[in-house]
């Protein structure tokens, strides 16, 4: 029987691009067995889930080679619990869109693995093997510290395979969840 797991999908999104990336998130962790998933906007946060939550999946569109500003909003808001350690030892990982190819990405992921670092929490790399580089491909950037999505300026969505890298991400971090939990 699998270890019931909470995990905690945090997302920011300016255009809905990274809503997509966010649910295909929450889609991969809620496939898992036992994984209870939370998807919320920074501007809607469950604190109270956050501080029970066994993971934190954050993400964030990068604009201008950075996070979102409402997504260090949201950063910033978490310093009391900081300074309680309330998250140490929680799993986290992360996710990032923007409307070009490379988009500087890599380092919004960095910010958010920092975030989770200066919290106490483990981060969790998105394992997703290159398949290609066309749409449909899974990783198809070739981001392994966390997924990446681009969305074309005018279409609605980021490509179908960086959905499926998102998925792949969110299954990886609750079955990982549930080791974590099991093993503590």
């Amino acid at each position: 029987m699998s270890t019931p797991v909470k995990i905690a999908v945090v997302y920011h999104s300016g255009f809905g691009h990274t809503k997509f990336q966010a649910e295909a998130v929450a889609q991969g962790a809620g496939s898992v067995a036992s994984a209870e998933v939370k998807l919320m906007a920074v501007d809607a946060i469950d604190w109270d889930f956050l501080d029970v939550a066994h993971a934190h999946i954050y993400g964030a569109p990068t604009y201008m080679g950075s996070l979102s500003a409402p997504f260090k909003a949201f950063m910033d808001e978490t310093g009391g619990r900081w300074m309680k350690g309330a998250w140490a030892d929680k799993l986290a990982a992360g996710f990032s869109n923007s409307g070009s190819l490379s988009g500087d990405k890599l380092q919004s992921l960095v910010q958010l693995g920092i975030l989770a670092a200066q919290h106490g929490m483990i981060w969790v790399s998105n394992v997703a093997a290159q398949t290609g580089r066309g749409s449909d491909d899974v990783n198809r950037i070739g981001s392994f510290f966390g997924a990446m999505a681009q969305s074309n300026h005018g279409e609605a969505s980021p490509a179908p395979g960086d959905l499926k890298t998102a998925e792949i991400l969110g299954a990886r971090v609750a079955r990982a969840a549930q080791r974590w939990n099991a093993a503590g």
